[in-house]
């Protein structure tokens, strides 16, 4: 799929997405008149996600917007009736007053745009991951605690209504002592930019980062990891640098130990072919299984647009699909969902200590294909996510 087809295609779903979601999220919650004046850096390919979404969010007001393609920044502008467009942040921190960036920018400069933001006074939404290795990203939330800001970090499949059923029938016991997890989500690659096949882009980040968030999420924190990645396509074509040399994994294979003699498989890679294409619509098959001694839980669709949970016990043997809709769940609404937190004052599910636990894993990952060993981990966050 090249960026032409994805854009419509994303685009396209962003607005039909809209109609009903964005209307039930705005009539869950009473505004109280705050809105949160946002900022966006970066205005590619995953902007035209989100700038629907946090367009018609009752608690954000887009203030400014910057990608250096000022092309890019002042159509955004244009579009989305946005006050101010800037060519870098340094021109947006100094030109426009907010109190949120989100960052949607190529994977590798993550960090150092979430840092000089966090520098200047900004708390942050970061597109994933939101830094290259878990050190940088743990001096960016170390930084944020001592300015007295927040960070927080992509995806949000913790969000959806079909993960909180599934972490309430784990809290709950339905099945029984939890044996195993599997994960997977692939599609053939990215053709618009080279950054997802450049050093620190790469499947994990891309991709196996939704599975990743979603298993811990499910499981709690994994203890150590064993992994295998390779490149099995060494060269691709891409819309603004012609034909490169991948450089970063394109396939992976990520095994997690958890707590309890619980253990979790990810797989991960730019080289699926799938019927459903890159959005999975209409995909019926699971992307997210567990089992257990009394039961086993399926996730229907990918973990960011699932379309519901199928449970199977020893009391019910035959599949049973529960919470077939979404409730209002999108993939981009993770920056709206925080205004909202922000502008209520209340915590969201969404926490930076995950996100960070992750981006340790993918490193860990890295590190044990490099290795050959298994990698201890040294992060954990606030779990079960659900109560």
């Amino acid at each position: 799929m090249n960026r032409k087809e994805f854009l419509k295609v994303t685009t396209a779903a962003s607005i039909a997405s809209l109609l009903s979601p964005l209307s039930a999220y705005a009539e869950t919650f009473s505004t109280t008149g705050k809105k949160i004046k946002v900022a966006v850096i970066g205005c590619g390919s995953v902007s035209n996600s989100y700038f629907p979404h946090i367009s018609k969010c009752p608690y954000i007001d887009i203030v400014a917007c910057c990608d250096i393609k000022p092309d890019r920044a002042q159509k955004a502008a244009s579009t989305y009736n946005i006050p101010k467009w800037y060519k870098n942040i340094e021109e947006m921190l100094s030109g426009s007053k907010f109190d949120l960036m989100l960052t949607l920018t190529d994977m590798q400069v993550h960090g150092k745009l979430n840092r000089i933001a966090l520098e200047a006074g900004r708390n942050v939404w970061s597109e994933k991951p939101l830094a290259n290795s878990y050190k940088e990203g743990k001096e960016l939330y170390d930084m944020a605690k001592a300015k007295g800001l927040r960070i927080w970090g992509a995806p949000a499949v913790v969000n959806s209504p079909q993960f909180a059923f599934m972490a309430r029938e784990i809290n709950k016991g339905t099945l029984g002592n939890i044996a195993s997890a599997h994960g997977h989500y692939g599609h053939e690659g990215p053709t618009w930019s080279a950054f997802f096949y450049e050093p620190l882009g790469g499947s994990m980040p891309d991709l196996g980062v939704y599975n990743i968030a979603t298993i811990t999420g499910l499981l709690g924190p994994a203890k150590s990891v064993v992994a295998m990645t390779s490149i099995v396509t060494p060269e691709r074509t891409v819309d603004d640098k012609g034909k490169i040399k991948v450089r970063e994994e394109d396939n992976a294979m990520i095994i997690m130990e958890h707590e309890k003699g619980v253990l979790s498989h990810i797989e991960c890679g730019f080289n699926y072919f799938d019927p459903y294409g890159h959005l999975g619509k209409g995909q019926e098959k699971a992307t997210i299984s567990l089992y257990g001694s009394h039961g086993n839980m399926h996730m229907v669709g990918y973990d960011w647009a699932p379309n519901g949970v199928d449970l199977s016990t020893m009391d019910h043997p035959v599949l049973q699909r529960f919470v077939p809709d979404t409730n209002g769940y999108v993939w981009q609404e993770g920056a709206s969902d925080i205004s909202k937190h922000m502008a209520l004052n209340t915590e969201p599910r969404i926490n930076v200590e995950h996100a960070l636990h992750v981006l340790e894993i993918i490193e860990a990952a890295r590190k044990s294909q490099a290795t050959g060993q298994r990698i201890q981990l040294v992060s954990k966050f606030p779990w079960p996510m659900v109560k």
